[in-house]
């Protein structure tokens, strides 16, 4: 599991620095009709602004009409679910993220959702996913947190997730502490809650990043399979004892049985798409650059994301 949280965290820094803009002009297939977007994220946040971008710069650049609708709930669940009674022809996609294709999913097996239940098409941005405090907590490191938690200090740790509240319980575990975990709705929820007062740390997803580097919020630790972009130095959840992390990616996906010159096609669009103009402007300033992993590093990263996601429900059984 390691070993692949390592190659999917080079595939990503590889994906960062060598994107291009392509465009889907070479495959010589054309939708059957307008493309509908199923959107797994509330309207007007930072998820479905990226998605709404890029799907105008994709109608922008080939002609193809694409119609946006939220899908929200159940972490992405209900998006693809909705995404299965859609035809496979690349008139239907969704833009999700690979968590619910992951540990939503695996935690939900009566949902019916696998990585097989859709065919991947790229990514687009990844998570800078921390755990975040406020300065005015004045702790600068991990280590101030935990000595604040071992002299009975009530730590208050805000998780937008039921996989978020996994590793926060591990992370406790793994450094002598047993944290007051708050769950709420979205990392903005965390953010408010963190900067009133109501939580004490919390993980955020990048949208911490303007506070950070005003000196209203401290990243002390990443809790990605990596060092984060603005504060490297904080140290990773493996670093603290912690053997799963929360990387992931915002994901556009299309049914499964799509075929291959759509899947090529679309595919090409949104990365030509999320590289240009205003959607890699936004991406940019809310995700810390776009990032596009497709074909068969997707298919493995999905694939291995699961199997992951099932290790992690039964270490905290």
């Amino acid at each position: 599991m390691k070993t692949f949280f390592k190659t999917a965290a080079a595939a990503a820094i590889l994906a960062m620095g060598t994107a291009t803009t392509v465009s889907a002009d070479g495959h010589g297939w054309q939708p059957d009709g307008p493309i509908n977007l199923l959107i797994a994220f509330a309207a007007g946040g930072g998820a479905d602004t990226q998605a709404r971008l890029i799907a105008d710069q994709v109608q922008e650049a080939t002609g193809w009409e694409i119609i946006p609708e939220q899908v929200t709930g159940a972490g992405g669940i209900n998006a693809v679910r909705a995404l299965q009674d859609m035809p496979a022809d690349g008139t239907a996609i969704a833009m999700v993220v690979t968590e619910s294709l992951g540990y939503n999913a695996a935690a939900n097996p009566d949902a019916g959702v696998t990585p097989e239940s859709v065919t991947p098409l790229t990514t687009t941005a990844g998570f800078q996913m921390a755990v975040v405090a406020p300065a005015s907590s004045g702790w600068t490191s991990f280590e101030d947190m935990m000595a604040a938690a071992q002299g009975g200090q009530d730590i208050r740790f805000g998780v937008m997730s039921p996989k978020l509240a996994d590793l926060a319980y591990l992370l406790g575990e793994a450094n002598g502490a047993e944290f007051n975990i708050i769950s709420v709705r979205g990392g903005r929820a965390v953010m408010d809650g963190v900067v009133a007062g109501d939580m004490d740390v919390g993980f955020m997803a990048g949208i911490q990043g303007a506070g950070v580097a005003a000196g209203d919020l401290v990243n002390l630790a990443s809790a990605l399979s990596s060092p984060l972009a603005q504060t490297p130095d904080a140290p990773t959840l493996s670093d603290l004892g912690v053997e799963f992390n929360a990387d992931g990616y915002f994901a556009f996906v299309g049914p499964a049985g799509m075929p291959d010159d759509a899947r090529a096609a679309l595919t090409d669009a949104l990365i030509a798409a999320s590289n240009d103009g205003a959607a890699a402007d936004m991406i940019g300033r809310a995700f810390s650059g776009t990032v596009n992993i497709s074909g068969a590093d997707l298919d493995a990263l999905l694939a291995n994301d699961f199997e992951a996601a099932g290790q992690l429900l039964e270490a905290t059984q």
